[in-house]
């Protein structure tokens, strides 16, 4: 079956009409450089997409003298100077339209930082006035905006600090509470051992060894006496109780 003809009108679907335009575009500057190669023709091509976007071709190596060329071959002298009159003339009226307006411009941002004021009449002053005052009050609402704004993050963090340290701070009993008790343990389990320390001084004070008189030692060599009595002052010294035959 042939293919149908198409209908020309535009295609209401976005995507769509997006493809045929990229597939028509390129088909007519391969057909725009197919004509300039196969027949030695000067050929200028100028497309704007929907978007703005340009597609050229030039089969020159410049477009602008393709279209120098161009003006030139299609107005005779008389008509080429009356559209060049009348292009002239609008424009300077856009020049002077658009000069007018940035004057304009500079003037009122003089006056807005009170510069150049003398020319100004009383109504023109008030309406200056008006318009400051409005923008003061923009500007410090805004200020005021952002000062809330701050205030209500730092409101927020701080809060988010308190909570913090509420938790440090009680998770920081729970671990002094555990190490007194620890050491509330450690603590009685050394009291036994530390009591005997304490305690065998006492004794050792109530068992002390008595002197004895070299008489009362009946039946005893004199050099066993001596050695006897030598070794009860160190072993009195060493604090042991003598020990008898």
């Amino acid at each position: 079956m042939g293919r149908g003809r198409v209908e020309l009108k535009r295609i209401e679907n976005k995507i769509n009409r997006q493809v045929t335009f990229s597939k028509r575009r390129n088909g007519l500057l391969k057909k725009a450089y197919e004509l300039s190669v196969l027949c030695d023709a000067e050929v200028a091509l100028i497309i704007f997409s929907n978007r703005g976007r340009l597609f050229e071709f030039c089969s020159s190596s410049s477009m602008f003298k393709t279209l120098e060329r161009y003006q030139k071959c299609s107005y005779t002298s008389s008509e080429a100077t009356a559209p060049s009159k009348e292009t002239d003339q609008n424009n300077y009226q856009e020049y002077l339209k658009l000069k007018i307006k940035v004057e304009f411009l500079q003037r009122s941002q003089r006056n807005l930082l009170g510069e150049d004021l003398g020319p100004l009449s009383i109504k023109e002053l008030e309406q200056l006035e008006d318009q400051v005052e409005m923008s003061l009050k923009h500007i410090r609402s805004t200020k005021t905006q952002l000062m809330l704004d701050e205030l209500f993050d730092l409101k927020r963090k701080e809060q988010m600090l308190q909570d913090a340290n509420k938790a440090l701070k009680r998770k920081l009993q729970e671990t002094g509470s555990e190490n007194l008790i620890q050491l509330s343990w450690q603590n009685g389990g050394g009291e036994g051992s530390s009591a005997g320390q304490i305690a065998d001084p006492q004794h050792e004070g109530l068992f002390q060894p008595l002197g004895c008189e070299p008489s009362l030692q009946i039946g005893y060599h004199p050099a066993c006496i001596d050695q006897l009595n030598s070794g009860t002052t160190s072993q009195h010294i060493n604090g042991y109780v003598p020990g008898w035959m």
